[in-house]
């Protein structure tokens, strides 16, 4: 019976990954994902191989529970034992299930340490970003090339491409560089805003009077989404954010 349920779950377990591949896209959600979206900086990256790592520890002890479970009912019913056990204490055991917990929760800090300072230490920036939260749309600034500023609004349906995904395209997208430091600053007019972009694995408050920072560096051109993730008030559904990877020379001749 052990072996019929650890097979079922080694089986599902892959069958769980098969369709999250199949299903992961670059930029945007897909219909049916089930995991993260694919990654586009070097912060998701380490954000994705943290999630598996801490994945892979998560199945192992549900497994271990499971089978432990499995053990007990099977060998410690009273038919199988009818006369049952007057043992109250195992040292060794007891030292066990004190010490392993200690480890596996030192062996998750690690690295949870070093990606935390990855995401909190911004390194020098090519490009800044001013980004403001209003309801219910984004204002960028670009004080680095000329301080001028735009507002982003979400597109109606009537006005979409039809490659354009619903309730996430706008009509005037942020632009920056590939592989460049982007420092994005955020802050808000009115209410607490919240900026999120899932493939760039970036979330910070829009705070008003406050100025927050994050920072990303695309390694992909193409075109990504994000929305607002804190509730700002009666359309927080359509908030969302477009953020267009170019190179360099498109970079300057849009700034252009």
């Amino acid at each position: 019976m052990l072996t019929w349920l650890l097979r079922l779950l080694a089986v599902g377990f892959v069958m769980t990954c098969a369709a999250n591949v199949a299903q992961a896209a670059l930029g945007h959600p897909s219909p049916w994902q089930i995991g993260l979206q694919d990654s586009a900086t070097p912060v998701m990256d380490g954000l994705i191989s943290f999630h598996n790592f801490v994945m892979g520890i998560i199945a192992a002890i549900v497994i271990f529970v499971l089978a432990l479970l499995v053990i007990v009912m099977v060998r410690f019913n009273a038919r199988s034992n009818p006369v049952p056990s007057r043992t109250t204490h195992n040292t060794a055991i007891e030292v066990a299930w004190t010490l392993i917990p200690v480890i596996i929760l030192i062996t998750i800090a690690v690295p949870s340490f070093k990606l935390l300072f990855l995401q909190q230490h911004i390194p020098p920036a090519d490009l800044t970003v001013k980004v403001t939260g209003k309801q219910w749309f984004w204002t960028y600034s670009y004080p680095d090339n000329g301080k001028f500023e735009f507002d982003s609004l979400m597109l109606r349906d009537a006005d979409r491409k039809p490659d354009q995904p619903r309730l996430l395209a706008v009509d005037n997208a942020m632009v920056v560089p590939v592989n460049k430091v982007i420092r994005v600053q955020t802050t808000a007019a009115d209410v607490i805003h919240s900026f999120a972009v899932p493939s760039f694995g970036i979330k910070i408050d829009a705070i008003p009077g406050r100025l927050n920072e994050t920072w990303f560096r695309a390694t992909k051109e193409g075109v990504y989404y994000g929305q607002c993730s804190e509730l700002c008030g009666k359309d927080h559904a359509f908030m969302p954010i477009e953020v267009r990877v170019v190179s360099e020379q498109a970079f300057a001749a849009w700034v252009e």
